[in-house]
C-alpha cells in the first residue's frame, strides 16, 4: 500500500507538499525507522538502502555511538545553536579533525563553517576564489553538479536543473570533463590550448572546480593524471583549484578525501553530506591559509556550524578514522561491488560499469531501462536511484558500513531486475 492509498494519508503530501519533491515519487511509502543500511516503512516492510541520502549516510542510519553522544549533548543542555561563537562541541570537533584528518595528510587548511548544505560551501568557494584572484570566470565541467543555489547552479551542467534558475547563469565557462568527447580525446590538452590562445574568447579563470567522480553526472571518474594536470594548469594560470568532495569524499571514492594519493593538494575543498556522520546539516570549506582573506562576517549565515553535527562528526572521526581498518574494509567492499556490477552489466546488452570505490553503478544505455530497473528493485525491497545526463546510470551509494550479506542481498535484487528487464527489452526489440 503506497502513501497515496493508505487510509488517513490520502492526498496529504500531494495536497500540502510542494511539487519540487522528487525522491518520494520514486519511493511512495512512508518510512518510519532506519538502522545502518535498512529502512522500514509504515507497513513494517524492510528495504536495503542503496541511496543513503545520496552519500549523506556513509556510516549508515542511526549509528549507535553517534546517537548516544548526541542524546547526551542534548540532555546536558549543551549548546544547540551558537552562530560562530566558540563552543566545547566546536573545539572538540576541530581538534579531532586536525589530529585525525589534516595532520596525517600534511594539510594545513583552515576550516570555514558555511551554511548547512553543500551548495553553501560551493558558494563560499566561488566567492573566495574571485576575491583572492580579482577575476570573475570560474571553470566548471560538463556533467558536473555543484548545487542548486544561483552561484552553484551556474557551475552545474544539467539543463533540467539550470532551467529552474529563472535568471541568467553567468560567470562560469564549462569545459569538457575527462572522457566527455570519448576515451581518445585529450580534454586536458584542449583546455591548455584554449587558455594559451589569447583569441579563444575564454577569460582567465579565478578557479577550476571539479568532482573527482561525478555523482549526479553519471559516475564519470577522472584519472589521477587528468586531475593532477588540471591542478597544474590552474597553478600555471594563477587560478585556484577547488575539489568538490561533497558526494565523493569521506570514504566514498577513496580515502577520507577522494583525491588522496593523486599527487596534488587542492587550494579549496568543499565538504558536506556525510561530514556530520549521521545526516545532520553540516558543511565546510577547507582553505589554504594564504587564501583565507575573508574579513569578519564577510561571508556568514545563521546556521554556520551546527553544534549537534559537531558532536556526531567528532564521534564519526574517532570511530572510523583513528586507524586504517575502516578504509581497508571499504576498499574490499568496493572491489566486491565492482565484480558484482561487472556481472550485472554483462547481462544487459551494451551496458558498462562506471565509478570508483563504493561510488559505482551501471550505465544501462537507456534512461527508460534504468528507471524500470530501479522501480522493479523498489518493488522487491531495494532503494536505488539513477544518475547521468539521461538518467541512464543505475547508481549504488550503499552505506560504507553495510554488512556484506545485506550488500549481497541488494545486489541480488538489482541483478535479478536487470536480467529480467533487459531480456524483456531484447524480446520486445525483436
Amino acid at each position: 500500500m503506497t502513501i497515496e492509498t493508505r487510509p488517513g494519508f490520502a492526498g496529504l503530501y500531494a495536497r500540502r507538499e510542494s511539487e519540487a519533491r522528487s525522491y518520494c515519487r520514486s519511493f511512495p511509502v512512508e518510512f518510519v525507522s532506519a538502522r545502518n543500511a535498512v529502512m522500514t516503512d509504515s507497513e513494517g516492510r524492510d528495504y536495503v538502502d542503496f541511496l543513503a541520502g545520496c552519500s549523506t549516510l556513509n556510516y549508515g542510519h542511526n549509528d549507535p555511538d553517534m546517537k548516544r553522544a548526541l542524546i547526551d549533548h542534548i540532555a546536558g543542555d549543551q549548546v544547540a545553536h551558537g552562530l560562530d561563537m566558540h563552543t566545547s562541541a566546536k573545539s572538540a570537533f576541530l581538534e579531532t579533525f586536525e589530529r585525525l584528518i589534516l595532520k596525517p595528510r600534511e594539510m594545513d587548511h583552515k576550516v570555514m563553517f558555511t551554511g548547512p548544505t553543500g551548495a553553501n560551501a560551493v558558494e563560499a568557494a566561488m566567492k573566495l576564489a574571485r576575491k583572492v584572484t580579482g577575476r570573475q570566470n570560474i571553470v566548471a565541467f560538463t556533467n558536473g553538479f555543484h548545487g542548486m543555489t544561483m552561484g552553484a547552479l551556474s557551475g552545474t551542467g544539467a539543463a533540467g536543473k539550470r532551467a529552474g534558475a529563472g535568471a541568467p547563469l553567468t560567470g562560469v565557462t564549462h569545459m569538457p570533463y575527462e572522457g566527455a568527447f570519448g576515451k581518445d580525446a585529450d580534454t586536458l590538452a584542449q583546455m591548455e590550448m584554449m587558455f594559451d590562445n589569447p583569441s579563444s574568447g575564454v577569460d582567465a579563470p579565478a578557479a577550476f572546480i571539479v568532482e573527482t567522480v561525478q555523482g549526479e553526472g553519471g559516475l564519470n571518474a577522472a584519472s589521477p593524471e587528468w586531475l593532477s594536470g588540471v591542478a597544474a594548469l590552474a597553478e600555471r594560470l594563477g587560478a585556484l583549484f577547488i575539489v568538490d568532495d561533497i558526494q565523493a569524499g569521506i570514504g566514498r571514492a577513496g580515502g577520507f578525501f577522494s583525491f588522496e594519493g593523486m599527487g596534488f593538494t587542492p587550494d579549496l575543498v568543499t565538504m558536506a553530506k556525510s561530514l556530520s556522520g549521521m545526516g545532520l546539516p553540516f558543511a565546510a570549506l577547507l582553505i589554504r591559509p594564504e587564501h583565507d582573506i575573508w574579513k569578519p562576517a564577510e561571508h556568514n549565515g545563521t546556521f554556520r556550524g551546527n553544534n549537534h553535527a559537531f558532536v556526531t562528526a567528532r564521534v564519526a572521526l574517532e570511530k572510523f578514522w583513528s586507524d586504517d581498518a575502516f578504509e581497508a574494509e571499504t576498499r574490499l567492499k568496493g572491489a566486491y561491488l565492482a565484480d558484482r556490477l561487472e556481472a550485472i552489466a554483462a547481462v544487459v546488452p551494451g551496458a558498462r560499469t562506471k565509478g570508483r570505490g563504493m561510488m559505482r553503478g551501471v550505465d544501462m544505455g537507456s534512461g527508460e531501462l534504468a528507471a524500470r530497473i530501479c522501480a522493479a528493485c523498489f518493488e522487491n525491497g531495494l532503494i536505488i536511484e539513477t544518475s547521468g545526463a539521461h538518467d541512464e546510470v543505475v547508481k549504488v551509494l550503499a552505506p560504507l558500513t553495510i554488512p556484506r550479506e545485506e550488500l549481497a542481498r541488494g545486489l541480488d535484487i538489482l541483478e535479478a531486475a536487470a536480467h529480467r528487464l533487459s531480456t524483456t527489452n531484447s524480446i520486445a526489440a525483436e
